[in-house]
């Protein structure tokens, strides 16, 4: 019988989801800890590889065994046994012959229609965001970052966003969405942000704080990670540009299938057109045709999430 696995994971202590010899891997945890509850080896397989230090935050995999189990129990014991690092949600087990849109049993990698991930990036130093975000005090012109962004939608080529040396059979990928936006972090929503010193005005009103909480208007329900920055209308602002009270910005991107790094270089290539390095011209050429090392650098990967996997 076959059974799927949701679960969240910080990459920042493992070599990767995908077993290694000799190195601490996700996958590896997993398998050690279901090999110790069921008596018996298991393998398990993952949605797809991460790497050395990039998180997940809506993974999925599965593993095959004989016989009924109690789910909620494995689940339970899982977690008690488990490195911090990692959280399993829910266990789930699969009835016999349930088969995906192709006819074949579902599994977690090859069943998947859509994988989303997540960059996170702040613009000024903040010691609670140093763990899951890139720090990036260049400025940024988030605007034309958009604009290049839109030109990853559709079917191409991304080769030159793999890393050098992938063993990929087929470097086509089809991305749904991919653009950046502005957000609120948890502590800066619900604390606000530093009082000020004596003499400062009360509250900075480019940012959020105990008295203007709702900087940031709230999501809608139709778009639940919508955040819109109220500038005036006459100032004539890009809501996309940044400005004082846009420190925190994730960059999403969803597709088919990625290729090794892809999202890494298409980051760092994408904060190349927002320093005015790369013209949103110019990223268009790289995608309809170049090569790795005319793109950009890849980002580090602690600030990387793979935050959502569709069956």
């Amino acid at each position: 019988m076959r059974y799927f696995i949701s679960l969240s994971y910080d990459g920042s202590g493992f070599c990767g989801w995908q077993s290694q010899p000799d190195a601490r891997t996700v996958q590896d945890s997993i398998e050690k800890a279901l090999s110790a509850l069921l008596r018996c080896r298991i393998r398990v397989t993952g949605a797809g590889r991460t790497d050395t230090g990039v998180n997940a935050c809506g993974y999925a995999a599965h593993f095959d065994f004989e016989g009924p189990l109690d789910t909620a129990q494995i689940c339970y014991k899982l977690n008690a046994i488990l490195p911090r690092e990692i959280a399993v949600h829910k266990v789930l087990g699969l009835c016999p012959g349930s088969a995906d849109a192709h006819g074949t049993e579902y599994h977690a990698r090859f069943s998947a229609v859509r994988r989303e991930y997540t960059y996170f990036l702040h613009t000024h130093k903040d010691p609670f965001m140093e763990r899951y975000s890139l720090l990036y005090t260049f400025p940024l012109d988030f605007d034309a970052m958009n604009r290049a962004a839109a030109k990853l939608t559709g079917t191409h080529d991304f080769s030159c966003f793999q890393k050098v040396g992938s063993d990929t059979k087929s470097s086509i990928c089809t991305v749904e969405e991919a653009f950046w936006k502005p957000y609120t972090p948890s502590h800066i929503a619900v604390m606000g942000a530093p009082a000020p010193l004596p003499g400062q005005p009360e509250a900075d009103s480019f940012r959020p704080s105990p008295a203007n909480p709702d900087f940031f208007s709230r999501p809608s329900p139709a778009n639940p990670d919508s955040f819109s920055h109220p500038l005036p209308a006459a100032s004539g602002c890009s809501p996309c540009l940044a400005s004082p009270g846009q420190d925190y910005w994730y960059f999403r991107i969803s597709a088919d299938r990625f290729l090794r790094n892809m999202v890494r270089a298409v980051v760092g290539s994408l904060l190349e057109v927002g320093r005015g390095k790369r013209s949103i011209e110019d990223f268009t050429l790289l995608l309809s045709g170049g090569s790795r090392c005319a793109a950009g650098e890849s980002v580090p990967g602690h600030p990387l999430f793979l935050s959502k996997v569709r069956y």
